[in-house]
């Protein structure tokens, strides 16, 4: 306890409402919020995909986010001390390591992937094309990209909550809105924009079926950052006067807004210069760059696009990265610096097989596990996806049926002495909410889970055999952020 107690001062808090909202928005919104929900959204149905999207967002997502902000607030803790805290046995401890494991691991190939968002923002200012195959395969040319993108991540950590993260989010959830607004107008503007927003914004619901239901969940479930311990570690930082209702709310609007908008520069123009707005994984690394390409001035919007990536990038590694630092601020009384950069150096040097597994190394890149092939898209399906959905899983048993709903109903109501009231046919929402955590979460989480493992069809979000082009980004398969 004494450890505990000396680290208070280490662990910081957030300094105003809006800047946990840009932080914990900025956890969320992550590649997968700006690539992979267009190419998916073109891949089943369009406009009626997004409808049961929203829904799967704020009957599923929210409910699970303020499980996991009730939980980080109530303890004061990261996810291995928040169920130490309330009372929670040796499987739910193991699942709090888990978290901290997930959030680690996931860092590794992340840190990968967003390098490679930077090279083609540098390759559009130069205006020299990439091949994404043979860019991937050079060794040299990714891992300093990647040592540059971690070093950014251990750096803004380092500095502590509020002068650090807080600081930041600030800066970069802005101006990553502001570069899709640019993206936006110029895609909006170009011929034949407007069959891309009839196929974006004009539902068929002839479509919507199982297959289509169970990816929408996936995608909500994955777009909000729940299952990686991040809302725990992040709520741990919230006052009591904070009220975690609408900060909850807050940030999954903002999350999704952002995953709105990408449809928006993605579909006009996709459809103005005919590319399959169903393109899969190769969306981004290969269908986009030529879309760029043939656009007056397109290396500028290019630029922009990718930097965009980036920052979006960057808002969820620094989550990442928080998370097992807090560990060892929380447990150790260790200096946040310190953790930061040795949490940071490990991570790069595990995550150098990642880099390598895409033509690098014959090695890593035909490793095969989980029915998926190379070192990267392995950790993808293993922590970014499997694991994600298996702490969700135990989060919402452990809140539903262990610490119990009143226990995290009355965290709740600390900053919403509403939440517990009647008002609608005199039901409270207190009582919906826990419905939810109890029944309904523990049910979808499940069917989301036994779709990731094969048990419904086979891999229905990307094509079955993609070519090497293809193999882009592992948020294909679930993350990320993800985030």
């Amino acid at each position: 306890m004494n450890n505990q107690d000396s680290s208070e001062e280490n662990r910081g808090q957030w300094g105003s409402k809006l800047g946990f909202i840009m932080a914990a928005a900025g956890s969320a919104v992550g590649l997968g919020n700006i690539w992979r929900f267009p190419y998916v959204t073109g891949e089943n149905g369009g406009a009626a995909f997004v409808l049961v999207y929203l829904a799967c967002v704020f009957f599923i997502g929210v409910p699970l986010l303020y499980v996991e902000l009730s939980l980080g607030r109530a303890s004061g803790r990261n996810p291995v001390g928040a169920f130490k805290k309330t009372g929670g046995g040796l499987p739910f401890i193991l699942t709090g390591v888990l978290c901290l494991m997930a959030c680690f691991f996931v860092l590794t190939y992340y840190g990968v992937i967003a390098g490679w968002t930077i090279s083609y923002a540098w390759s559009e200012v130069t205006q020299s094309s990439l091949v994404f195959s043979e860019y991937t395969s050079n060794t040299a040319s990714v891992l300093p990209v990647f040592a540059v993108f971690i070093a950014l991540t251990i750096w803004i950590v380092s500095a502590g909550v509020e002068k650090g993260i807080e600081k930041w989010s600030k800066i970069l959830m802005p101006l990553l809105f502001v570069m899709m607004v640019v993206i936006i107008v110029r895609s909006l503007t170009l011929d034949g924009a407007e069959k891309g927003l009839k196929y974006y914004l004009s539902p068929d619901f002839s479509k919507i079926n199982g297959k289509v239901v169970l990816m929408a969940l996936g995608q909500a479930f994955f777009s909000l950052s729940v299952g990686w311990g991040l809302m725990i570690t992040y709520g741990s930082y919230m006052p009591k006067s904070q009220n975690i209702v609408t900060n909850g709310l807050w940030v999954a609007s903002a999350d999704t807004l952002v995953a709105i908008l990408a449809g928006f520069m993605v579909f006009p123009a996709v459809f103005a210069f005919g590319m399959d707005p169903g393109a899969g994984p190769g969306l981004t690394f290969v269908t986009l760059p030529k879309v760029f390409a043939q656009m007056p001035a397109g290396w500028v919007f290019g630029t922009i696009f990718f930097c965009l990536l980036s920052v979006a990038a960057l808002t969820s590694s620094i989550s990442m990265l928080e998370v097992p630092v807090s560990y060892f601020v929380d447990k150790k009384s260790s200096a946040r610096k310190k953790s930061a950069i040795i949490v940071g150096i490990v991570a790069f040097l595990i995550g150098i097989p990642s880099a390598m597994s895409k033509g690098g190394s014959e090695f890593f890149s035909n490793l095969e596990f989980f029915g998926k092939t190379g070192f990267l898209d392995i950790m993808d399906q293993v922590f970014g996806t499997l694991a994600l959905i298996f702490i969700s899983l135990m989060l919402s048993i452990y809140v539903g049926w262990v610490w119990k709903p009143a226990s995290a109903i009355k965290e709740i109501e600390e900053g919403c002495p509403w939440f517990s009231k009647p008002l609608v046919g005199g039901i409270a929402p207190s009582q919906v909410w826990a419905f939810f955590i109890k029944y309904i979460c523990p049910i979808v989480i499940s069917l989301v889970l036994l779709n990731a493992l094969g048990i419904f069809s086979e891999k229905e979000s990307e094509p079955a055999e993609p070519t090497p082009e293809e193999q882009t980004s592992p948020e294909d398969n679930a993350s990320s952020e993800s985030q």
